[in-house]
């Protein structure tokens, strides 16, 4: 007699046994393997596991003989036929997953008192340590897990247990009318002294216990990594919804008896013999009436899919499976494929629409971190729907903790969706705050540098679906580099960013990162220009000047980027430049054929001075701070230059609107402009005549000349006020007279 097991171990006695050394792969999931033909067994149900050591085979070192193999087998044979129907109905062979009240108290109760601070902690539980009520179900859950694994553990290593029969599950009963709520696992269960130990004293962690025992005694097992209850009050969380809680509990051991466990958190509990207890643990919360939703089926299912979805047991709930969704994240990569991420995806966000990209991550340094982020195909900013929420959900152990988690990830990424799971996170009691504030920002930090250098990746293999996504959250990228407290991260996120060139042909983009690479040598700072479109940054008057010199210019059409790229100042130590600051920092000397060039007529040196002097009074120190005879002008009239061209545009956008308007009356006193004209151009020059011929038209034109100065630099926001003076000039233009 054969049966056909290849690197596994088999959930049952009879199957575990099986050899007397079986080597295994681990592995947390379920795997059906055939026995031969001659013995007409068809498929039995075994466990593998597996950690993250791809291909690292364990040994389970087992003492049965081969007849308690061959009795083994017959008793999973036949009753697998029992089961069928129950398969059939369920869809899980062997198992049925509705609870039964079979249990019996027999003998008389002993009542003992909870320890004094047990006492004191049950109201602080009950009352506001949890914020909302709905964890219990969450925490109980978590214990049924715990008490799974540790079962699954102790079968591992050859212990003999009762019921064998028995599968690895978590059952859930809602009961309206008893007003009620049931959960039964079939785990590792309680005997009396555990009883009083476990559930007799508060903020002790038997689950920290058998971890503590486990690394003691150095048995290597993944039972140590999967163990969720890390918090030691999750239990008593039941008393927040609970006006009495009844546990019936048996331990795994051979020959263990039930026990019966109650208490209304009053301070006492009572413990009792049963009879037909099952293995493991069973748990009835009579619920308070204000606490009834919790007897409702469609109330504990939302909570379930919301917080254990992804535990690795199956849950029933009132006989239905609840938690068919795999913990995507915990998956190797190769096993993953481009269907599975599209329907996690539509999973965590509820939406029908594909990601554009999908990330998985996983590292055990400097954190231990397993993670998916997802980048959606669209994002709802961009159609003024208001800022969104954050999109990261944090788990431990696959039990979630918090839903749209901050300070995961920087706000700037809030686009991102995904899961991160670390068992490193330090949580408080409830699981609901995160303690350690220095490795929140070391997680933060980590997997934001891995964000970044991902979208740098894909904007190497994928140039066009990078352009594309940077056109739909070039936004967000802009306010990270803004918001980033480290010149390293400003500058690593800075990277991402997209600009025309004026090296380039229109509508192809490049990074800074190449900017830099093609820079002249001799070039000290990277040149930018921030204006509405490429044709006004081609004939720009700022531009001229660098053009006439062949230095290259970095074009951005968005409105923000004024702001980031004063926010970088520097790029791999090169300072970051407007191109309008360029002109003055430096007077730029006219190239020799422009020097030698006389064919153009232009003012006299006295001319010049005296055109000067009229427009200083003309316009008056209240708009002018100094007039300048310009010979870096070509083919513009003027220029205006201020101290910091970026900075004084954004001071004009802070003070037009709510307290700060005032200020528009000081507006030019504070921005200290330079009015630069070109005594070469042909408007100048007739400036210079209609001085003297007409003084009405020329003032009119003097003021026009600044205010279309202005309006190049960017720092006009309102043109309106001066349409009337247009009227007037193409009024004299026609022939037309001022009726004043």
């Amino acid at each position: 007699m054969r049966l056909q097991l290849r690197n596994v171990v088999a959930r049952g006695p009879g199957l575990l046994r099986s050899y007397k050394t079986a080597a295994f792969p681990l592995c947390n999931r379920h795997a059906s393997v055939s026995c031969t033909k001659d013995l007409g067994l068809g498929k039995i149900r075994v466990d593998r596991y597996q950690r993250s050591y791809e291909g690292k085979y364990y040994e389970a070192r087992l003492i049965r003989d081969s007849r308690i193999m061959q009795h083994g087998i017959r008793k999973m044979c036949s009753s697998s036929s029992e089961r069928s129907n129950d398969e059939d109905e369920t869809g899980e062979a062997g198992s049925v997953h509705v609870i039964t009240d079979k249990e019996k108290v027999h003998g008389p109760l002993h009542k003992h008192q909870f320890q004094a601070e047990t006492r004191q902690l049950l109201d602080i539980v009950a009352r506001s340590l949890y914020s909302e009520k709905e964890v219990f179900i969450r925490e109980i859950i978590s214990n049924s897990s715990d008490a799974l694994e540790k079962l699954r553990h102790q079968q591992l290593i050859g212990e003999e247990i009762c019921d064998a029969d028995l599968p690895f599950e978590i059952h859930l009963t809602t009961d309206e009318e008893k007003n009620t709520f049931t959960i039964q696992d079939y785990g590792l269960g309680m005997n009396k002294d555990e009883l009083i130990s476990n559930l007799g004293t508060i903020a002790r962690s038997g689950s920290k216990e058998f971890v503590k025992n486990l690394q003691k005694d150095s048995v290597n097992s993944t039972a140590t990594d999967s163990i969720i209850g890390q918090f030691g009050v999750g239990f008593y969380s039941s008393f927040m919804v609970g006006s009495k809680i009844d546990v019936y509990s048996k331990s795994f051991k051979i020959g263990s008896e039930g026990y019966f466990w109650t208490s209304d958190g009053s301070g006492s509990y009572e413990i009792a013999e049963a009879n037909d207890v099952s293995r493991g643990t069973k748990i009835v919360i009579h619920l308070k009436d204000e606490d009834k939703r919790f007897a409702i089926k469609s109330v504990v299912e939302d909570v379930v899919k919301k917080y254990s979805n992804f535990v690795g047991f199956p849950i029933f709930l009132n006989g239905t499976r609840m938690n068919s969704i795999e913990a995507l994240w915990m998956s190797q990569d190769k096993d993953i494929s481009l269907d599975d991420h599209e329907k996690f995806y539509q999973f965590i966000t509820n939406t029908s629409d594909k990601p554009r990209y999908h990330m998985a991550y996983k590292t055990d340094a400097p954190l231990n971190i397993r993670s998916v982020f997802y980048v959606p195909t669209t994002s709802p900013e961009l159609f003024g729907f208001g800022k969104m929420e954050e999109g990261i959900s944090l788990y431990s152990k696959k039990v979630l903790i918090q839903a749209k988690a901050q300070n995961i990830l920087p706000t700037w990424l809030r686009f991102v969706k995904g899961v991160v799971d670390s068992e490193d996170i330090p949580l408080n009691l409830s699981r609901e705050l995160l303690q350690d504030s220095a490795l929140i920002k070391k997680l933060n930090s980590v997997l934001t540098a891995k964000l970044v250098r991902f979208f740098q990746d894909e904007l190497k293999k994928d140039y066009v679906k990078y352009e594309k996504f940077f056109k739909d959250y070039g936004l967000f990228i802009r306010e990270g580099v803004v918001t980033a407290e480290m010149q390293g991260e400003r500058e690593d996120i800075a990277k991402l960013l997209r600009f025309e060139s004026s090296k380039e042909k229109p509508g192809f983009q490049k990074s800074i990162t190449q900017y830099v690479k093609d820079m002249k040598p001799g070039q000290k700072d990277i040149f930018y220009l921030c204006i509405p479109s490429r044709e006004l940054a081609e004939s720009s008057p700022y531009f001229e000047a660098l053009k006439r010199d062949d230095v290259e210019v970095l074009f951005s059409y968005n409105e923000h980027d004024d702001v980031v790229m004063h926010q970088l100042k520097e790029f791999e130590k090169k300072p970051v430049t407007s191109a309008e600051n360029y002109l003055t920092k430096a007077e730029s000397t006219p190239h020799k054929e422009e020097q030698a060039s006389t064919d153009e007529p232009k003012l006299s040196e006295k001319e010049s001075s005296e055109l000067k002097t009229w427009l200083e009074g003309t316009l008056g120190k209240e708009k002018v701070f100094n007039v300048k005879i310009s010979d870096r002008l070509a083919s513009h009239p003027a220029m205006i230059t201020v101290p910091d061209m970026a900075a004084a545009r954004r001071w004009l956008k802070f003070i037009k609107t709510g307290p700060n308007a005032d200020l528009q009356k000081i507006r030019y006193d504070v921005l200290q402009a330079t009015l630069e004209i070109n005594p070469g151009h042909e408007i100048i020059r007739s400036l210079a005549t209609l001085r003297d011929n007409d003084p009405t038209i020329a003032k009119l034109l003097a003021n026009q000349i600044f205010d279309n100065a202005l309006i190049v630099a960017g720092l006009l926001d309102d043109p309106r006020e001066m349409v009337g003076r247009l009227n007037l000039l193409l009024g004299k233009a026609l022939g037309q007279k001022d009726e004043k």
